[in-house]
């Protein structure tokens, strides 16, 4: 038997015993009330009729035996006392003497008679109420004495009500009682339906084993899972919370707190709040994961939204690796080609026979390498990686028809103890400078050269600090608040589709340089037209402390060495 019919039973049972118990001992009780409440009124009834003057009078005359039925057939007692049985309904009104000869009685023939019951006890001065059998039946009857002026008893009163009558009225008490009790045990078998059934509806049909059985199973898939998992009900409150997600998302807070209290970045609340099937990119702490999530309903209701997490942080610190060795390789291709090109002007040169053309071609490429012919001044920056990086992206640029530049005050010396932190958020400031210079709007200064735009990179060191300026020639930042342009998300870019989405880069950069003491923000959001500002595109800074380990023979401070800038890039 499933346990709500159990319950639904067993709820039956306990009122239909409580309303048996209650309404038997109602029941139980009944004849005594109904035959008190006669009793008393048979009593008042006599003591009303005892009290009358004139009654008291006309008794007082007639004491003794000696008293004729004929005198008393059409007398004042006999009247008054069937007044008094018509107007109450009693049934009978007798009065009697001293000596218990009645005076009156419904029965004519019973006049002048004896009672039918011992009227010793009302006659010494007692009221006497009994259940006894007369001459009319069964009676609960009240006798009352009669006195006289100075107190004498001179007779009694004797009023009784038919058993047959009190056993009417119990009847009917009882039956009344009963439908009380059925109606009660109806409403409370409904009310006990209702009750399973909205059971039946909250445990979704599941049994009180099955619900048991899927705690433990939830609660083992759920620990168990690689990827984080947060329920929330209708109401917003946290239900379900495994210990994957309280990791990726930091959350320490025990199920039945409310999600708004849960401390989440506003791009995870936001996932939360509202169903989103896509994943969406979201830092959290140290940490890039992944959030999702969908609204549960079962049979028509709202059972609130579950949130999925997924670990993104060593897939993007992979991301910026491959990002990296992909600049390398343009940047390695296009010296390729470019030596390519050299060699053959030089072959043909000396094929012709023009050894003095070949030998001026030399003198011209001689000192400048591939990498000179790309970014004037990359021999300021001696640290390899740095050296390196800001070549591939040189390359990069040019194939983006985007020249990249390095400002006159760049100058760096020593080595990176951070190189992954540095070139990550160098290469986001250089690569969303590149966009933009490269979308169309910029300047195409460079004549002959066929390219739409320029990027400006300033790199500085102070101690063990670098500073780094990223400027553009693109139209700037559109945002209402430049900052908005370091949210989650926040992109003016599209294209291609990417996991998570577009919008992570700048925030990514500026979480990391604030992870380690540092910080990026926009120095100027650009738009103005060149000459206003040198190239009229925005221009980004980044502080990056503790990265840079002076080498042998370094200044201790580069940034002395430069004329103690405070505006590094002249931006």
């Amino acid at each position: 038997m499933r346990l709500r019919t159990q319950v639904l039973l067993l709820q039956l049972a306990v009122i239909a015993v409580s309303l048996v118990v209650g309404f038997g001992l109602v029941i139980a009780g009944a004849d005594d009330r109904v035959r008190e409440e006669y009793a008393q009124r048979a009593l008042a009834i006599a003591q009303s009729v005892a009290a009358d003057a004139e009654v008291r009078s006309e008794v007082a005359a007639h004491p003794g035996t000696r008293v004729k039925a004929s005198d008393l057939l059409d007398g004042p007692l006999q009247r008054q006392a069937a007044a008094v049985r018509a107007r109450t309904g009693a049934l009978f009104v007798v009065i009697g003497n001293d000596r218990g000869i009645r005076l009156a009685h419904p029965e004519a023939s019973e006049l002048a008679r004896m009672v039918s019951t011992d009227p010793s006890k009302v006659l010494s001065g007692s009221d006497d109420v009994t259940t006894d059998r007369g001459t009319l039946g069964e009676s609960v009857r009240a006798k009352v004495p009669v006195l006289s002026a100075d107190g004498t008893v001179v007779g009694f009163i004797s009023v009784g009500v038919s058993t047959e009558r009190l056993a009417s009225e119990t009847r009917s008490d009882i039956i009344a009682t009963s439908l009380l009790a059925l109606t009660a045990l109806g409403i409370g078998a409904v009310g006990s339906a209702l009750l399973a059934r909205r059971w039946r509806r909250l445990t979704l049909g599941l049994e009180s084993d099955e619900l048991a059985e899927l705690v433990r199973e939830q609660g083992a898939v759920l620990h168990s899972m690689a990827d984080g998992v947060l329920a929330v009900d209708a109401d917003g409150i946290v239900r379900v919370v495994n210990d994957r997600a309280r990791a990726l998302l930091a959350v320490d807070a025990p199920v039945g707190t409310p999600a708004a209290d849960l401390g989440l970045s506003p791009r995870v609340a936001a996932v939360l709040a509202t169903p989103t099937a896509e994943p969406l990119a979201a830092s959290v702490g140290e940490r890039v994961v992944l959030v999702s999530s969908h609204r549960v309903r079962a049979d028509g209701r709202d059972l609130g939204m579950v949130l999925s997490v997924i670990d993104r942080t060593d897939v993007e610190a992979l991301s910026r690796e491959v990002d990296s060795i992909r600049s390398m390789s343009t940047a390695l291709r296009a010296q390729r080609h470019e030596t390519a090109n050299r060699m053959h002007v030089l072959a043909g040169l000396l094929r012709h026979g023009h050894a003095d053309e070949a030998l001026a071609y030399l003198d011209e490429v001689t000192g400048t390498g591939p990498g000179g012919a790309l970014l004037t001044g990359l021999d300021n920056v001696r640290e390899p990686h740095l050296h390196a990086f800001l070549d591939a992206k040189a390359a990069q640029a040019r194939e983006r028809r985007v020249v990249l530049r390095l400002g006159d005050q760049t100058w760096l010396q020593g080595a990176l103890t951070e190189p992954v932190v540095v070139t990550t958020v160098l290469g986001n400031l250089v690569d969303n400078a590149i966009d933009a210079a490269g979308s169309g709007d910029g300047t195409g200064a460079e004549s002959g050269t066929g390219e739409t735009g320029e990027v400006e990179v300033e790199v500085i060191a102070d101690d063990d600090t670098i500073l780094v300026t990223v400027g553009d020639s693109g139209p700037g930042i559109s945002f209402d608040d430049p900052d908005d342009v370091f949210a989650e998300g926040a992109t003016t870019k599209s294209g291609a589709h990417v996991p998570g989405g577009r919008g992570m880069g700048l925030a990514l950069a500026r979480q990391i340089a604030r992870r380690i003491g540092g910080d990026v923000w926009v120095a100027d959001a650009g738009g103005q037209a060149p000459g206003e500002q040198e190239l009229g595109g925005a221009v980004f800074v980044a502080r990056l402390p503790g990265v840079l380990a002076p080498t042998e023979g370094t200044e201790s401070s580069n940034a002395g060495e430069l004329g103690d800038t405070d505006e590094p890039g002249g931006h």
